[in-house]
Parts: C-alpha cells; sequence; structure tokens
C-alpha cells in the first residue's frame, strides 16, 4: 500500500507521469547490472555548455561526486520543487557540501540557453550550474543517462517537457551510485548525499 501511494504521490500534478515513474525502475535496474558486471549503465561523455556560456564536457566533473537532474525552465512544478528541495539540502550539508558539484541540464534547449538559465537558476543555491545546448546534444547526455523526455503540445500553441523527474547521484569517477526521487524524505536524500560524499574513488 505504501509503494502504492508514493507512485500516486508523484505523479500528481504533472502529465504523463506513469512514464516517470518506468523511467525510474528503468534508471535503477542498471545499478544491479553494474554492481555484478563492474561497468556503469549510466552516465557517459558529453559536451554541452553551462549557464554561462562557456563549454563544459564530462570531464569538467570529474574528480568530485555530483548530482545531476533534468529538467526545463518552464516546468510549471516538478523542477522548481526539485531544485528548491535540492537548495534546500545543499544548505544542510553545510561545508560538507562544497564536496559534491550539481548539475540542472535542460530537455528543452530550444526555449533554455544560456542566459536565460542563468538567470532561472539565480532563484537557487549559487552552487547549481546550468547547462543547455543543441538538441542533438542533449538527446545525446539524455540517451547516455537513460533520461525520458517528450515535447507535449499545449492548446495555445507552446507546450510543455514530459521527463524523468529525478536526480542522479555520481560517483567521483563518473560512475552510477543511486538515486533521490522526487519529493523524497529529506532524512532519506540527505542521508544519500553524505554517503555520496563519504564514498571513495576507485
Amino acid at each position: 500500500m505504501r509503494a502504492r501511494q508514493w507512485v500516486v504521490t508523484a505523479i500528481a500534478g504533472v502529465a504523463g507521469f506513469a512514464v516517470v515513474a518506468l523511467a525510474l525502475t528503468f534508471a535503477l535496474a542498471p545499478r544491479r547490472i553494474e554492481q555484478a558486471t563492474g561497468v556503469a549503465s549510466i552516465g557517459g561523455p558529453f559536451t554541452l555548455v553551462d549557464d554561462t556560456g562557456a563549454t563544459v564536457t564530462d570531464k569538467t566533473l570529474f574528480g568530485k561526486p555530483y548530482a545531476i537532474y533534468f529538467g526545463y525552465r518552464y516546468c510549471p512544478d516538478v523542477c522548481p520543487t526539485t531544485l528548491f528541495d535540492l537548495t534546500r539540502w545543499i544548505k544542510e550539508l553545510g561545508p560538507d557540501a562544497d564536496k559534491l558539484n550539481y548539475v540542472f541540464v535542460t530537455v528543452d534547449p530550444e526555449r533554455d540557453t544560456p542566459k536565460l538559465m542563468h538567470e532561472y537558476l539565480a532563484s537557487f543555491d549559487k552552487r547549481i550550474r546550468g547547462f543547455t545546448g543543441t538538441p542533438a546534444q542533449i538527446a545525446k547526455i539524455a540517451k547516455e543517462y537513460r533520461v525520458y523526455y517528450k515535447k507535449i503540445p499545449t492548446s495555445d500553441g507552446s507546450y510543455l517537457m514530459d521527463h524523468s523527474a529525478m536526480i542522479y547521484l555520481m560517483t567521483a569517477d563518473e560512475k552510477f551510485d543511486t538515486v533521490i526521487p522526487y519529493q523524497e524524505k529529506d532524512s532519506l536524500a540527505l542521508a544519500k548525499l553524505k554517503a555520496l560524499i563519504a564514498t571513495p574513488s576507485s
């Protein structure tokens, strides 16, 4: 019953969120594969642009564990909620927060320019960096991280983006660790972040 209640809560308020629940299951499965084979199935090389206009790659994050979230600036509720949660967790980590990198990757590169990403992220912790790029570059990193996203047209001629709603936690050597699901309890999310900080590089 608790599992069913969690799913109902997670999908409330966002179109097509049942797909996100499936994406969560899909994302967690590779961890079991990794534990059995020693080969990471989530994460990989990418080239993007950050919210200052600088080119960034997967090597930009190498050497420090990181939390990476995929969403978009026009997201009505899930993305701002997640980023505010992350901002709160960063604050609660205290000085240890600087031992992690934090990244927000847009799945809406057509509208999310570096400048607009920078303005948007000003509402959250300053350590959260925004990454954007061409549609092809975003498609590539989404594939590497097994992120689901899809454009949903709206009646006014605009569109929303249906997308996975979880924070991926990656080790300092870019190996998948676990995820923080949408609106996970603070105690559980903080425990995962602290464990990630304490994880030694292989």
